[in-house]
């Protein structure tokens, strides 16, 4: 086991990865990473890694966890924290996305998919599917199960957005945008302490309620557990979602031939929607903390160092997926790392999968009926990355759309 030397000339390169500017095709840059640099240390106390075996093998390494921060959006929340507390907050949170709970959503999912995509059938005028669907179905899904007010819906958006953008590293933001980021913080939290007083007394079929009845009945949930825990699912429950819906419409309109074989093969939706997960993942990014002394690849990672790992670049890894640069819903190698793995792996990975196929069958006979009409908007985020605005506009065919690798 060999002690990877400091390269400091890496940490240009490093910081290129989080360039807003390129965030609509990063993988190009990916995969120049992942070839020249695949065990990258460009700074004491940070490593890099890019391929798929490495991320995979530090996210199953108990040797691996979290440094808890002030401060950071996730700090009270299971997603931030080590066992034993990791598991005994995650058992508590589990029990609404249990695969059964998951699976009596699912009509649910679709009436409101229908609803939002109602009128559309016709329209002659151009519309935002990110506005019309992307957006709201996962929004509303997760408010209800919440319990969260339809008139509180835009604060939280609004907040979550401010969120999300602070999982990024902090070097491109400006003062506003962090300045934004704490507000959103504080007002988040306040909003949802002034929920808690209402579900105590009238606790209703809703997952805040059940977390306040768990607080009230013991100490194993502190009421900041509570709260982050709630921006958390509230956050992570539609941001990822949203992202995963737009981007697969977006893949399949500048990919004709994939959307003409899933409109004759619907069924083959669930095998598309995991394609999309390892060839376009809504996280980008995650970063572990060595808790002690252990070795990947080859080299000694000292306690204390933080791991950043590059799962846009894992999931592209040519030694796993063959034509990894290629889109195919036919792809029946679904290893992909979009939901993590091992302990953290996302507690809502069935609710992701069970919206983005409603959404995209839902979807299938209208892509078929419009084409691009304006280039893509996309967040500035990098590690939650994903489409602010796509602009479609009802058309014979889509053959001005375009295509990509």
């Amino acid at each position: 086991m060999t002690e990877l030397a400091v390269r400091a000339e890496d940490l240009p390169a490093l910081t290129a990865l989080f360039d807003p500017r390129q965030v609509a095709d990063p993988y190009p840059a990916y995969r120049e990473w992942r070839h020249q640099r695949p065990v990258a240390r460009p700074r004491e106390r940070l490593f890099v890694l890019s391929r798929f075996a490495d991320c995979e093998a530090v996210l199953a390494d108990a040797s691996f966890g979290h440094a808890r921060a002030a401060g950071e959006v996730d700090a009270r929340s299971f997603l931030g924290m080590n066992p034993p507390d990791h598991a005994r907050l995650r058992r508590l949170v589990s029990r609404a996305f249990t695969p059964a709970r998951v699976r009596d959503l699912a009509p649910r999912i679709e009436t409101i998919g229908a609803e939002l995509l109602a009128g559309l059938d016709g329209r002659a005028d151009p519309f935002d599917l990110v506005e019309r669907l992307a957006l709201p179905l996962p929004v509303r899904v997760i408010c209800e199960l919440l319990g969260i007010r339809p008139d509180d819906r835009g604060l939280l958006v609004g907040w979550s957005a401010a969120l999300s953008r602070a999982l990024d590293p902090s070097f491109p933001l400006t003062d506003d945008e962090r300045a934004r980021q704490r507000d959103a913080r504080d007002a988040f939290a306040a909003y949802l302490r002034g929920l808690l007083p209402a579900r105590r007394r009238f606790p209703g079929d809703d997952l805040i309620s059940a977390l306040v009845q768990v607080h009230d009945q013991g100490d194993t949930l502190s009421e900041d557990e509570l709260v982050g825990t709630v921006i958390l699912l509230l956050v992570a429950g539609h941001e990822t979602t949203r992202s995963l819906i737009g981007g697969g419409a977006l893949r399949l309109l500048t990919h004709p031939d994939q959307l003409a074989i899933l409109r004759e093969n619907p069924e083959l939706v669930g095998q598309a929607v995991e394609e999309l997960l390892r060839y376009d993942p809504p996280v980008q990014f995650l970063t572990r903390y060595a808790l002690r002394d252990t070795q990947v690849a080859g080299t000694t990672i000292c306690a204390g160092s933080f791991v950043l790992l590059l799962l846009g670049a894992a999931n592209r890894d040519e030694t796993v997926f063959t034509d990894a640069d290629r889109f195919d819903v036919r792809r029946d190698n679904h290893r992909h790392l979009a939901f993590g793995h091992g302990i953290h792996f996302c507690l809502g990975a069935p609710l992701a999968r069970l919206e983005a196929a409603v959404a995209l069958r839902q979807l299938l006979p209208l892509l078929s009926r419009v084409r691009i009409a304006a280039e893509p908007e996309w967040k500035p985020n990098t590690v939650l990355r994903g489409l602010q605005c796509l602009r479609l506009d009802p058309a014979p065919d889509h053959s001005a759309s375009g295509s990509e690798p």
